[in-house]
């Protein structure tokens, strides 16, 4: 296989030395090092050029990765360790007591915050750590045993922890002010949260840590807002939920049968890799565009062409000459 290209590795250290990148800027980014070729009308090549690095990146356990921001549906593009502890994610930065805070952190967003996927500062702080500790026999220590390190981990040093997860973007802060993942847990615990059985999302599969719930309580199926709105964006999509047949409620904003029949069917997952609806309305209407520069009658009814011409004929018909009246003339001739 030939070795990667100097366009590989800019796209690579991009994501390396910045983190991961929202789709408009890696698009721009590999637009720029390809010669203004956008992703979106050179698919083909794009692919290829991430299968490229992804077989070389496969040998250290690594992958270029896109996934969707839960909490606002962005998609994001980065490099990530496919190794699935949360300690080898983490790295050698973070000390024994912080990786702890977060597991605990990790747990209360997805296990206890329910589907809106957060939880308040103060719920953050309060977590205990102590029972995420494992010592070398493999069972959890007992009070007693735990290292000082963690019986001492203070408030403070929570605080000082839960900023620098945000910064680093293992925890964010949502919309509402409250503390969610970050994008990076996002891309890189994607196979921990099919080992600890998060529900996943009815459409795209991935889990469901921020997803809507069906009305039924009986019923377990979460699916993504974002995910949600596009399914019933489809004119013949049905909002009967798969698991029990409830109904699903209309979401706000939402309008019947507006979108483009082109739209994926409603068993089709939503692809980080499409291009977005407006893109591919434009390129439909292209051809229209052009019929319409080249002949403008083209698009007009033969009828309104043959009324319009009479109207003018008549408009034209009572409108006063253009030129001097019949009175400026005969006063000019007096004066002569």
């Amino acid at each position: 296989m030939a070795p990667l290209s100097w366009r590989h590795h800019t796209l690579l250290q991009a994501l390396l030395s910045r983190g991961p990148l929202p789709e408009c800027d890696f698009h721009a980014l590999f637009s720029a090092i390809s010669g203004g070729k956008n992703p979106a009308t050179h698919r083909q090549l794009f692919n290829d050029t991430l299968l490229k690095i992804n077989k070389e990146l496969s040998y250290l356990q690594f992958e270029l990765r896109a996934c969707i921001n839960q909490y606002d549906g962005t998609v994001y593009y980065g490099v990530v360790n496919n190794i699935a502890d949360e300690e080898s994610k983490l790295g050698s930065k973070y000390s024994v007591p912080q990786i702890a805070f977060y597991k605990g952190l990790l747990e209360a967003i997805v296990h206890e915050a329910g589907n809106d996927g957060s939880i308040t500062n103060i719920e953050a702080l309060n977590t205990r750590i102590e029972n995420q500790v494992v010592i070398a026999d493999g069972s959890q220590d007992s009070q007693s045993r735990l290292p000082t390190s963690i019986t001492n981990f203070s408030l403070s040093q929570k605080e000082k922890t839960l900023n620098e997860l945000i910064q680093d973007r293992w925890l964010s802060y949502t919309s509402t002010g409250k503390i969610g993942l970050g994008i990076r847990s996002f891309l890189d615990l994607r196979s921990w949260f099919r080992s600890n059985d998060i529900p996943s999302c009815e459409v795209c599969n991935e889990a469901g840590i921020k997803a809507l719930s069906c009305s039924n309580e009986g019923c377990n199926v979460r699916i993504h807002e974002y995910c949600l709105k596009k399914k019933f964006s489809q004119r013949k999509a049905s909002r009967a939920c798969r698991g029990c047949g409830t109904e699903w409620p209309r979401l706000e904003g939402e309008v019947d049968g507006v979108e483009d029949v082109n739209e994926p069917g409603e068993d089709q997952a939503p692809s980080a890799n499409l291009p977005p609806r407006t893109r591919r309305r434009g390129v439909k209407s292209e051809p229209v565009e052009e019929n319409e520069r080249t002949d403008p009658s083209a698009t007009m009814p033969r009828r309104s062409l043959r009324s319009n011409k009479a109207e003018a004929v008549k408009v034209a018909q009572e409108a006063p000459p253009t030129g001097p009246s019949q009175s400026t003339r005969s006063s000019k001739r007096r004066k002569n």
